[in-house]
C-alpha cells in the first residue's frame, strides 16, 4: 500500500474513531448522570442489566476505541517515518492484502 493511500484510510479511521468516541462518552456520561440522582438498589433489580454494569460496559469500549486512536497515531508515524508496511520483529514487507485488512499492523503475518 502506497503511502498516501495509507494515510487516507487511517485518517479516515482515525475520524471513525474519535467520532465513535465522542458518542461513547456521551452515553458513558449519560449513564452517570441518570443514576447519580437515583435511590434505585439496581444491583438486585431482576429485570436486565444493572446501571453498574452498563456504565462498565461502555467504559471498556471507551479504553478500546482509545487504544485503536493510540494504533492508529502510531500508524501514521510510521508513515511519516518511512517504515509503514516493514515488519517490525523481521524487516520483512507487510503484504497489502494485510494493511489492507488491518492498517495498523506492525508486524507480517509469519511475525504476529
Amino acid at each position: 500500500m502506497d503511502t498516501g493511500t495509507a494515510t487516507t484510510v487511517l485518517e479516515a479511521e482515525r475520524v471513525a474513531s474519535q467520532r465513535l468516541l465522542a458518542s461513547l462518552t456521551r452515553d458513558f456520561d449519560g449513564i452517570v448522570e441518570a443514576s447519580a440522582d437515583s435511590n434505585a438498589d439496581d444491583e438486585h433489580d431482576p429485570e436486565g442489566s444493572t446501571i453498574a454494569f452498563e456504565r462498565s460496559q461502555v467504559s471498556t469500549m471507551v479504553e478500546q476505541v482509545r487504544g485503536r486512536l493510540v494504533e492508529i497515531d502510531s500508524a501514521l508515524e510510521r508513515v511519516r517515518a518511512g517504515t509503514y508496511g516493514v515488519c517490525e520483529r523481521c524487516g520483512a514487507t507487510i503484504p497489502d492484502g494485510r494493511l489492507e485488512a488491518r492498517p495498523v499492523a506492525r508486524r507480517c503475518v509469519p511475525c504476529s
